[in-house]
């Protein structure tokens, strides 16, 4: 494995942090992802800009904001000690949990499409479940720091986080927002896999949530028509398998090498959503199977490397750094997992973003706290082995 500190000089855990003391093989991917997503954006959106707004760039222009504030976020995000987190993980859990309740007030949150996930904020709507995936995410480092041994070892210990999660899943389907939920509950069985639960208690509580999710599809008119028309989308290729059949034109069309930047035919007013959950399958329409290629390495390269991250952290005792790296990498991988098996017919459709490439202020400005975290724990790691602090000293 290549040392982490091969490229970077030392940072402190007080003070400004810039961006030379950066994991730079970690920057420039991340980097790489949000310069092909505003690409992404001002090819899929340019048809429906111009016709929803009379701007052909009003898409193209936001997300560049949305992708400079990102950057502001990640930096300031960078700048703080994780142990500041650690020690807000209650309040974040109450924010959390406030965030998730306050959207399902009437008058407060806004519904688009049948669903009410958004509190309008002026400039942009603010999606209340990216938030709270950030938060939550941090409340269980926090909680896998002080409870770790607790909870490899007591069931009541390792049901706390879990029915903390379901109350949150539970809000979240009240929205209705099953996929955030689904993304929700598998990172935080990733970080409790990853914290030691023992194999028998993980897939016990796999097996209840495998059950509770089909029973909550089948006994769902229409999440029961999503799983058939992903199962056979052909058969009503213009009204329940529409969204799908289209996309997998889109695909089929880019071939090896794709039809060009620009030269999509499926954005043209026949794949819906094409700048947002379904910009994935307009990149393989115009680059082919090398640029899915590419995206597929960028995401699998930022999750690979947040998951060795987490391992060394833990090394050199840095606990709750290796927490929430391992559960920034497997939110970021999972999401982008998710959102490609959807385009490519792997998975039922669900109304989950590619990070840092589909169109959206909340999933940018959240996917930038995620990875300010990311890169802050990559700072910290790298202060303890200046410090010189062996894996051996590493806390038990």
């Amino acid at each position: 494995m290549a040392d982490l500190t091969a490229t970077v000089t030392p940072c402190r855990a007080e003070g400004t942090v810039s961006w030379s003391q950066i994991d730079q093989g970690l920057l420039i991917a991340l980097g790489a992802i949000a310069l092909l997503g505003v690409i992404m954006v001002a090819s899929a959106s340019v048809s429906v800009a111009e016709q929803a707004t009379g701007d052909a760039f009003y898409y193209l222009k936001r997300q560049a904001v949305f992708i400079v504030l990102a950057c502001g976020v990640a930096f300031a995000t960078v700048q703080v000690p994780l142990v500041n987190w650690e020690r807000g993980g209650p309040a974040l859990l109450v924010l959390a949990l406030a965030l998730l309740a306050v959207v399902l007030i009437p008058g407060v949150g806004r519904e688009v499409n049948g669903a009410v996930r958004w509190i309008p904020l002026g400039v942009f709507n603010f999606q209340v479940a990216e938030g709270a995936k950030v938060l939550l995410m941090l409340y269980l480092a926090g909680y896998l720091v002080r409870r770790g041994r607790q909870v490899r070892e007591s069931s009541v210990a390792f049901l706390v986080p879990v029915a903390l999660f379901g109350l949150c899943g539970f809000l979240l389907l009240l929205q209705p927002d099953f996929g955030t939920a689904l993304l929700l509950l598998a990172v935080a069985l990733g970080m409790l896999f990853l914290a030691g639960v023992p194999l028998w208690r993980f897939m016990a509580l796999v097996a209840v949530l495998g059950a509770s999710a089909a029973a909550l599809v089948v006994y769902s008119p229409y999440r029961w028509q999503r799983v058939t028309a992903f199962m056979d989308p052909w058969s009503d290729p213009f009204a329940t398998g529409f969204q799908l059949t289209q996309s997998l034109i889109a695909i089929g069309r880019g071939e090896w090498w794709g039809v060009g930047l620009g030269n999509s035919v499926q954005k043209l007013f026949y794949l819906p959503e094409a700048h947002t959950d379904f910009v994935f399958s307009v990149m393989a329409e115009e680059f082919g199977l090398l640029g899915v290629a590419v995206v597929v390495a960028l995401f699998a390269y930022v999750t690979y490397r947040a998951l060795l991250l987490g391992r060394d952290c833990h090394r050199h005792g840095l606990r709750f750094a290796g927490y929430a790296a391992w559960g920034a990498g497997l939110s970021l991988g999972l999401q982008a997992f998710i959102n490609m098996g959807v385009a490519m017919g792997i998975l039922p459709t669900k109304g989950l973003t590619l990070p840092l490439i589909s169109y959206g202020g909340s999933s940018a400005l959240a996917t930038g706290v995620v990875v300010g975290l990311l890169l802050r724990a990559g700072c910290e790691l790298r202060q303890a082995r200046e410090a010189g602090r062996r894996p051996e000293e590493a806390d038990s």
